[in-house]
């Protein structure tokens, strides 16, 4: 087949019809030429543009799923902390440290009492702080350990040698705090 400017230029005679058919041989001759070049090369491309992309997809999958496995956890935290948290009644202002502040909450005195024990452990829940017990902690610690707060029951890696330490003083014994 002819394209167009082929038809006008034979009308015209400005070339001939030998000249024509050269032409278009050689066109053909070029695009199946070429064809097989491009056909050994292009496999290897696309096949390596499409495990280029299967490793996108897979690293992309692998961070939805991270993103929603974080997400049930936080969900499964606040679950627990609604269902355990304890309630807080009374005027003792209680004070623990969160990161570089110090907040309080208002607890009693057997409230108090279980908190210095480790019976009772202090979470962080949104904007404010709940009492929970070391059961129900113990499972919010295996969700998201940043959530615990203050944890008197957990016994802290220096400890032991500031203990060590501060046993070879001696304290008075009529000495009132």
């Amino acid at each position: 087949m002819r394209n167009p400017l082929q038809e006008q230029l034979l009308k015209a005679g400005l070339v001939k019809k030998g000249q024509v058919a050269k032409v278009v041989r050689e066109q053909a001759k070029k695009h199946l030429g070429k064809s097989p070049l491009t056909a050994g090369a292009e496999p290897a491309e696309a096949q390596r543009l499409q495990a280029e992309k299967a490793e996108r997809d897979r690293a992309l999958a692998a961070g939805r799923n991270a993103q929603a496995r974080a997400n049930e956890a936080r969900a499964q935290v606040r679950q627990i902390v609604e269902a355990h948290k304890v309630k807080r009644e009374g005027e003792i202002a209680y004070r623990f440290t969160d990161g570089d502040r110090i907040k309080d909450v208002l607890v009693n005195e057997a409230l108090r009492a279980q908190l210095a024990a480790g019976a009772l452990v202090i979470v962080r829940h949104g904007e404010s702080y709940e009492l929970l017990p070391r059961i129900a902690a113990d499972k919010v610690r295996e969700r998201d350990a940043a959530m615990i707060v203050l944890d008197h029951g957990r016994a802290e890696a220096g400890s032991g040698a500031d203990d060590e330490y501060y046993s070879r003083f001696q304290v008075p014994d009529d000495l009132v705090w």
